[in-house]
């Protein structure tokens, strides 16, 4: 099949809410993942990230080869050395393969990388959501991957989330149990037991901004959807989260992006710190 070339844009517009319209009545899914595979490309180039702008006089294209285009993950990396690297994964992407998609992830992108400069392969320290952006940490060997993990609930995660709304106290620790049902989603439980988990969050409310509002997330424990349930439980869910109670979703993706990192360093025993930029889509609408 050939490739499809779009009607350029009219009007400057974030990618995502430009394909959907371009490509109507093409499902959501189906258009992400369109961009999660690179199968897009703007002026020649392949892009993955949804809030990219796209402009009047671009040339869109859909590629139909059914593959990834390979993609060299050099931007991505804000933090490299002889033992760690920290990528900035969009949001989108997965970070290892999963039965449906095991061609593009954060993980097969960085081994491309390194085997292209004979630089060895990474090994995956911890896991971020597909649809949630930011810092992801690979150790440079098993054995330091094996020392991060040793250690990793020393290490400080703060999260930044856009919820619907604004919690009650500006400030708090969400402290009780979670348990993930049959149909995968996640409930919080009064008391622990069984396969519930105790799960512990700690926020505060950074502003507010016409309905939305801003929250730094620190997690003392680390339990699959965590952020989602706590914030949906104060009746605040994270903005693009269906599964758990948003009315909205006003950036196209999930409010949630993994902002920093701290940690002992597994070679020098110095802390480490590295951060990461709130994406443009979310930060546009909290800028007030």
């Amino acid at each position: 099949m050939p490739d499809r070339v779009l009607p350029s844009p009219t009007i400057e517009s974030p990618l995502l809410a430009w394909l959907l319209a371009a490509l109507a009545p093409m499902s959501r899914t189906r258009v992400k993942e369109l961009l999660s595979r690179g199968q897009i490309q703007i002026n020649g180039s392949s892009v993955t990230k949804f809030d990219l702008p796209v402009r009047p006089g671009d040339r869109v294209v859909i590629t139909t080869t059914g593959q990834p285009t390979k993609r060299d993950p050099q931007d991505g990396i804000v933090y490299q050395d002889e033992a760690l690297l920290i990528l900035d994964k969009p949001a989108g992407l997965l970070s290892v393969a999963t039965n449906k998609e095991k061609l593009d992830t954060a993980f097969v992108r960085l081994s491309a990388h390194l085997e292209d400069r004979n630089a060895g392969r990474p090994y995956v320290v911890h896991r971020l959501d597909r649809d949630t952006s930011g810092l992801l940490l690979f150790a440079r060997s098993p054995e330091l991957r094996d020392a991060l993990q040793a250690r990793w609930e020393t290490a400080e995660k703060t999260y930044l989330a856009v919820v619907e709304g604004t919690p009650r106290d500006t400030e708090g620790v969400i402290h009780n149990f979670l348990r993930e049902g049959k149909n995968l989603k996640v409930r919080a439980v009064a008391h622990g037991g069984g396969d519930a988990k105790l799960a512990v969050t700690h926020y505060r409310v950074l502003r507010s901004h016409r309905g939305l509002s801003l929250v730094e997330v620190k997690l003392e424990t680390g339990r699959k959807h965590q952020i989602r349930v706590h914030f949906a439980d104060l009746g605040c869910p994270v903005i693009g989260d269906r599964i758990y109670g948003a009315k909205g979703d006003p950036a196209d993706r999930l409010g949630l992006h993994a902002w920093r990192l701290a940690f002992d360093h597994p070679l020098t025993g110095k802390r480490l710190e590295v951060k990461s930029e709130l994406p443009a889509a979310l930060k546009r609408l909290v800028a007030g």
